[in-house]
């Protein structure tokens, strides 16, 4: 069961890209999807949504290493929630690698724990 603690959190952090977005900076809001990426990324829809996010703004950016790395994102997300195989605290981005476990920052961790997600890491497929 979802807490509302979480659907605010990403939400929030959400909201913060896209206004970030809107007015033109685009570091701030990649920032921001990073977090909903760490928020979001055990529900599907949501973690989708983040990675279409990141290569809005890749692309925005003429970074082709993001664009090519959201693109494979999309492409692993399904299968690492097929598989459950998800690196907790993965931050999404190209720059770091889709297998790789992250540690949590600590407002984020809170949300998670509050969620019952441990902050440990899982290593596997998707981001």
């Amino acid at each position: 069961m979802m807490t509302t603690a979480l659907q605010q959190a990403f939400a929030a952090e959400l909201d913060a890209a896209q206004d970030n977005w809107r007015q033109g900076r685009l570091d701030a809001a990649f920032t921001h999807l990073e977090n909903a990426h760490v928020l979001g990324q055990r529900r599907l829809g949501w973690h989708f949504h983040v990675h279409l996010w990141m290569l809005r703004v890749g692309w925005a950016k003429r970074d082709q290493r993001e664009i090519l790395g959201q693109l494979w994102r999309l492409f692993l997300t399904p299968l690492g929630h097929l598989t459950g195989r998800l690196p907790i605290g993965n931050t999404g981005g190209a720059n770091v690698n889709a297998f790789t476990p992250m540690p949590v920052r600590k407002e984020l961790e809170e949300v998670l724990r509050g969620e019952g997600m441990e902050s440990k890491s899982d290593n596997g497929l998707g981001d």
